[in-house]
């Protein structure tokens, strides 16, 4: 079978840059790397494809001869003479393939102290729109992992220490040779840790963590937002055998109100009212969100949908001296359940009422009018 142009292998145009090879090369590698494909021996022979392709594009000398004698350039004899595949290869994508796929963690040729990141966690709180508006301290119960007091983290009995990793020599990893190229996998002995506890501690069996309930005390400020998150640095999981804790982070959800919808740091609400009190103007008292009360003036001929702007009434902005407005939304309500002598008086009304009484509705039916009329016409002359 002969062999694909290395180019078209990594799909890159000749000419292609540096910058543009190597991403070409981790997006192959990555689809076809036979850790995330075991048993498929396409993938297994497209990834050894891909390398040989970059490991022949990335080098300048072997790339120029590449373009000009094309693959008889790496055939003994012909060309340039030939370029192997050696064990210098596998050592020289070792940093890429720790980038590519998260192996030796920066630690190349280095030994694991054992310590680990204690995990982060995420508590859901819900408050009412009230506690937004006033903020609170609020405390929770966090059930995690902390440190065990009995060995202070390290996971061994007392007067006993953790040992280095005979499997992997205290690196956390082994490394095996496959074909051309070299893989790294997790130590399955000590598990990545790179230390192994032949005496564990019984109260944490070896971890240096046990799992205990704390109460937590959380500061929520006024003008928090739905979704808002809150960060407490180092509440989060105790870290493996003394190494650092994780961090909590509090999401907030805001309880739906029986008055008023927030948007942003505005707060709507809709009051109906009569159509008495529309036509004839009025007054009305509503909530507002800091426990008070205030008035709103309707004047005469208002309309369904009119809003009333009531400065301030609205929720702080998070972390400033600003504050949101209040909107408040009349909805003309429509008499029903009507009784006889009710139902006369408004079609005595209806026929005492003229085009300056409902401009609106008069003047929208004159619009439909003037446009049936018009279309008509039109269907006329053709």
């Amino acid at each position: 079978m002969s062999k694909r142009c290395y180019y078209e292998v990594l799909g890159v145009v000749r000419g292609a840059s540096d910058a543009d090879l190597k991403a070409a090369f981790r997006k192959m590698a990555m689809q076809h790397h036979p850790d995330r494909n075991p048993g498929d021996k396409d993938c297994e022979h497209r990834f050894k494809e891909c390398n040989e392709a970059y490991e022949v594009l990335r080098d300048a000398d072997k790339r120029a001869a590449y373009d000009r004698f094309g693959h008889a350039a790496f055939e003994q004899g012909n060309g340039g003479g030939g370029f192997g595949f050696g064990n210098d290869f596998a050592s020289s994508f070792s940093d890429i393939f720790e980038d590519l796929f998260g192996m030796g963690g920066g630690r190349r040729g280095g030994r694991s102290s054992g310590r680990e990141r204690g995990a982060d966690l995420r508590y859901n709180m819900e408050i009412t729109l009230e506690e937004a508006y006033g903020g609170k301290t609020a405390q929770i119960r966090i059930p995690t992992s902390v440190t065990c007091e009995t060995c202070s983290g390290s996971g061994a009995k007392a007067g006993a220490q953790p040992k280095a990793c005979t499997t992997c020599n205290g690196q956390g990893k082994i490394r095996h040779a496959q074909g051309f190229f070299t893989l790294e996998r997790t130590c399955p002995t000590c598990h990545g840790r790179g230390q192994v506890i032949d005496n564990p501690c019984a109260s944490c069996t070896g971890s240096g963590r046990v799992t205990r309930e704390r109460m937590l005390s959380v500061n929520i400020p006024a003008g928090v937002e739905d979704g808002t998150r809150i960060r407490l640095a180092g509440e989060g999981e105790a870290g493996v055998r003394g190494g650092p804790p994780g961090d909590l982070y509090i999401f907030l959800s805001l309880a739906a109100h029986d008055f008023f919808q927030r948007e942003s740091a505005d707060l709507h609400c809709r009051v109906p009212v009569s159509m008495v009190t529309a036509a004839l103007g009025g007054e009305f008292e509503v909530p507002t969100i800091e426990g008070g009360k205030t008035r709103v003036k309707v004047p005469d001929g208002t309309q369904s949908g009119r809003r009333f702007r009531l400065t301030g009434k609205g929720m702080p902005v998070l972390r400033s001296k600003q504050t949101g407005d209040m909107y408040v939304q009349i909805v003309v309500e429509t008499p029903q359940s009507l009784t006889k002598r009710q139902k006369e008086l408004l079609r005595e009304f209806d026929k005492l009422s003229s085009e300056d009484t409902q401009p609106e509705s008069a003047g929208f039916f004159s619009r439909v009018k003037d446009f049936i009329d018009g279309f008509s016409g039109r269907a006329d002359d053709a």
